[in-house]
Protein backbone atom coordinates (compact mmCIF):
# COMPACT_ATOMS: atom_id res chain seq x y z
CA UNK A 1 0.00 0.00 0.00
CA UNK A 2 1.21 3.65 -0.83
CA UNK A 3 -0.06 7.03 -0.32
CA UNK A 4 -0.81 8.55 -3.43
CA UNK A 5 -1.62 12.42 -4.22
CA UNK A 6 -5.23 11.98 -5.98
CA UNK A 7 -5.88 15.88 -6.35
CA UNK A 8 -2.69 17.47 -5.81
CA UNK A 9 -4.22 20.95 -6.87
CA UNK A 10 -7.21 21.20 -4.14
CA UNK A 11 -7.35 22.85 -1.51
CA UNK A 12 -6.33 20.68 1.04
CA UNK A 13 -4.53 18.00 -1.34
CA UNK A 14 -6.40 14.96 -1.05
CA UNK A 15 -4.39 11.49 -0.83
CA UNK A 16 -5.58 8.50 -0.53
CA UNK A 17 -4.18 4.78 0.54
CA UNK A 18 -3.84 2.12 -2.23
CA UNK A 19 -2.06 0.37 -4.21
CA UNK A 20 -0.51 2.62 -6.41
CA UNK A 21 0.31 -0.28 -9.02
CA UNK A 22 -3.24 -0.69 -9.25
CA UNK A 23 -3.83 2.50 -9.62
CA UNK A 24 -1.86 3.51 -12.42
CA UNK A 25 -3.23 0.52 -14.26
CA UNK A 26 -6.91 1.74 -14.31
CA UNK A 27 -6.04 5.20 -15.24
CA UNK A 28 -4.13 3.82 -18.57
CA UNK A 29 -6.99 1.38 -18.94
CA UNK A 30 -9.85 4.73 -18.25
CA UNK A 31 -7.39 6.46 -20.98
CA UNK A 32 -7.26 3.89 -23.44
CA UNK A 33 -10.85 3.83 -23.33
CA UNK A 34 -11.55 7.42 -23.89
CA UNK A 35 -8.97 7.48 -26.87
CA UNK A 36 -10.94 4.84 -28.60
CA UNK A 37 -14.17 6.56 -28.50
CA UNK A 38 -12.80 9.47 -29.94
CA UNK A 39 -13.28 11.21 -33.48
CA UNK A 40 -10.54 12.26 -35.43
CA UNK A 41 -11.82 14.99 -37.71
CA UNK A 42 -10.37 15.25 -40.85
CA UNK A 43 -10.48 18.75 -43.20
CA UNK A 44 -10.95 17.75 -46.64
CA UNK A 45 -10.66 20.48 -48.97
CA UNK A 46 -12.66 21.38 -52.33
CA UNK A 47 -11.19 24.17 -54.61
CA UNK A 48 -13.30 25.74 -56.86
CA UNK A 49 -12.86 28.61 -59.32
CA UNK A 50 -14.82 31.99 -59.81
CA UNK A 51 -15.46 31.01 -63.72
CA UNK A 52 -17.30 27.48 -62.84
CA UNK A 53 -19.65 26.52 -65.06
CA UNK A 54 -22.19 24.42 -64.21
CA UNK A 55 -21.71 21.00 -64.15
CA UNK A 56 -18.15 21.74 -62.70
CA UNK A 57 -19.75 23.13 -59.95
CA UNK A 58 -22.31 20.61 -59.41
CA UNK A 59 -19.53 17.57 -59.10
CA UNK A 60 -17.56 19.55 -56.56
CA UNK A 61 -20.81 20.30 -54.79
CA UNK A 62 -21.47 15.98 -54.72
CA UNK A 63 -17.92 15.84 -53.17
CA UNK A 64 -18.55 18.67 -50.89
CA UNK A 65 -21.98 16.87 -49.74
CA UNK A 66 -20.25 13.73 -49.28
CA UNK A 67 -17.49 14.95 -47.13
CA UNK A 68 -19.97 15.97 -44.89
CA UNK A 69 -21.78 13.10 -44.67
CA UNK A 70 -18.94 11.34 -43.51
CA UNK A 71 -18.56 13.40 -40.73
CA UNK A 72 -15.26 15.47 -42.07
CA UNK A 73 -14.63 19.63 -41.93
CA UNK A 74 -14.43 20.93 -45.58
CA UNK A 75 -12.59 24.19 -46.71
CA UNK A 76 -13.86 25.33 -49.53
CA UNK A 77 -11.36 27.53 -51.47
CA UNK A 78 -11.48 30.13 -54.62
CA UNK A 79 -7.75 30.30 -55.75
CA UNK A 80 -7.91 33.97 -58.03
CA UNK A 81 -5.48 34.53 -60.75
CA UNK A 82 -3.84 36.84 -62.60
CA UNK A 83 -6.48 40.09 -62.46
CA UNK A 84 -9.58 37.54 -61.48
CA UNK A 85 -8.64 39.22 -57.49
CA UNK A 86 -10.33 43.09 -58.82
CA UNK A 87 -13.35 40.93 -59.15
CA UNK A 88 -13.64 39.24 -55.76
CA UNK A 89 -17.08 39.70 -55.26
CA UNK A 90 -17.53 36.92 -57.57
CA UNK A 91 -16.24 34.49 -55.98
CA UNK A 92 -17.53 35.08 -52.91
CA UNK A 93 -21.08 34.78 -54.88
CA UNK A 94 -20.04 30.68 -55.31
CA UNK A 95 -19.29 30.51 -51.76
CA UNK A 96 -22.18 31.96 -50.60
CA UNK A 97 -24.36 29.51 -53.24
CA UNK A 98 -22.37 26.34 -51.71
CA UNK A 99 -23.80 27.87 -48.44
CA UNK A 100 -27.13 28.25 -49.52
CA UNK A 101 -26.94 24.34 -51.14
CA UNK A 102 -25.32 22.49 -48.28
CA UNK A 103 -27.76 24.52 -45.27
CA UNK A 104 -29.33 21.14 -44.96
CA UNK A 105 -25.81 19.41 -43.78
CA UNK A 106 -23.54 22.11 -42.71
CA UNK A 107 -22.76 25.15 -40.37
CA UNK A 108 -20.12 27.95 -41.13
CA UNK A 109 -17.55 27.29 -39.25
CA UNK A 110 -14.98 30.12 -40.55
CA UNK A 111 -17.25 32.48 -43.66
CA UNK A 112 -15.80 33.35 -46.30
CA UNK A 113 -12.69 35.36 -46.09
CA UNK A 114 -10.01 36.94 -48.43
CA UNK A 115 -6.76 35.64 -47.43
CA UNK A 116 -4.19 36.49 -50.26
CA UNK A 117 -5.13 36.29 -53.39
CA UNK A 118 -7.40 32.87 -52.07
CA UNK A 119 -10.92 32.79 -50.79
CA UNK A 120 -11.16 30.92 -48.06
CA UNK A 121 -14.54 29.35 -45.81
CA UNK A 122 -15.06 26.22 -43.72
CA UNK A 123 -17.66 24.29 -42.91
CA UNK A 124 -18.83 21.90 -40.46
CA UNK A 125 -21.06 18.83 -40.47
CA UNK A 126 -23.97 19.46 -38.23
CA UNK A 127 -23.76 17.95 -34.54
CA UNK A 128 -26.33 15.09 -34.21
CA UNK A 129 -28.34 15.07 -30.98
Amino acid sequence: MDLVAVAPTAKPPVCRIIDYGKYRYEAQKKEKEARKNQKIVDIKEVRFSSKIEEHDYQTKLRNVVKFLKAEDKVKCSIRFRGREITHAEIGKKVLQRVIEDTKEYAEIERRPRLDGRSMIMVLAPIAKK
